[in-house]
């Protein structure tokens, strides 16, 4: 009750703090793990976004932001 009748909130991460989050990144580095991408084009976000709602979409998209 004394957080809604203040509107306060509580919020938290699965993902861990900014030390969690670097020892992982590390590891993957140090491991040569990596994720599968489709490297976009700015130009090509409005197909991207289409492609998405149809789920024509294998990879994560990235936004090549050389491009903008």
């Amino acid at each position: 009750a004394q957080l809604l009748l203040r509107r306060k909130s509580v919020s938290g991460s699965l993902f861990g703090g900014i030390a969690e989050i670097q020892e992982m990144l590390d590891y993957c580095a140090e491991h040569n793990i990596v994720s599968d991408i489709e490297m976009i084009r700015m130009d090509e976000i409005n197909t991207a976004y289409e492609r998405m709602l149809k789920s024509d979409v294998k990879y994560r998209f990235v936004i090549d932001m050389a491009t903008l």
